[in-house]
């Protein structure tokens, strides 16, 4: 069958238009560490413009809210903002060492890409992070292991002052009653105040002193740091 020009570019005119399809997506987080807590879990689905972070690039003062004290709030009224789809912290505080929220469920509706942020714990600026990872149009199970970032914002002093908010020098807590005290501070000679892959805590083994207030023997981690499994349904 021979079509003229006209109605070729009717069909390809109604192809184009067809929208992308939705995908449902079963997702769980897994902490890998040793001895860290994961606070407050953000997870949003959006299109291929934007991100919650970006490696290489200044944190935005929402991410470092995040980064440093845990507080997903404002990224989360941001990604609402922009009519993308979230998924606020779906561990109901909290995720331990090995420890793993399961069974989240999202409806990505015309969204193509996943991002997942939350502050590491006891850090002063560490986070898990995944970058707009596009979603697979074809079903089935993907595995995705993620590091864990620096925002960049805050010098790594690993002093454990009850910290938090942005611009305010320490780490908010140990959540596991297990970080030292009074510990002197480390020198964090980083020239780099972007976000950038996070070079893992010092720490020490004086609980009562000492330079810093993160255990060595607990809180050191190699990347990575969390594992993301996504069933594309």
């Amino acid at each position: 069958m021979n079509l003229n020009h006209a109605t070729r570019l009717l069909i390809l005119g109604s192809m184009m238009s067809i929208p992308v399809s939705a995908a449902d997506l079963e997702i769980s987080i897994t902490n890998l560490t040793h001895g860290n807590h994961f606070t407050p879990i953000l997870i949003t689905a959006h299109g291929d413009a934007s991100h919650l972070f970006q490696s290489g690039e200044m944190a935005s003062p929402a991410l470092q809210k995040m980064a440093e004290g845990g507080d997903i709030a404002d990224l989360a009224a941001a990604a609402m903002g922009n009519n993308e789809i979230t998924v606020e912290n779906p561990a109901m505080g909290l995720l331990a060492a090995g420890a793993k929220t399961s069974g989240i469920m999202l409806d990505t509706q015309t969204m193509t890409h996943l991002s997942i942020v939350a502050m590491v714990l006891p850090t002063n600026d560490a986070f898990i992070g995944l970058d707009a990872w596009e979603i697979p149009t074809a079903a089935g199970t993907y595995t995705l292991n993620l590091n864990a970032y620096d925002a960049g914002t805050e010098a790594n002093d690993e002093i454990i002052n009850g910290g938090g908010m942005p611009g305010t020098p320490g780490i908010p807590a140990a959540p596991g009653g297990d970080g030292g005290t009074n510990g002197t501070g480390l020198m964090d000679s980083s020239s780099n105040t972007n976000v950038h892959i996070h070079p893992g805590v010092l720490g020490d083994t004086d609980t009562a002193g000492g330079m810093s207030d993160v255990d060595s023997r607990i809180h050191r981690w190699l990347n990575p740091v969390a594992r993301v499994v996504v069933v594309v349904k």
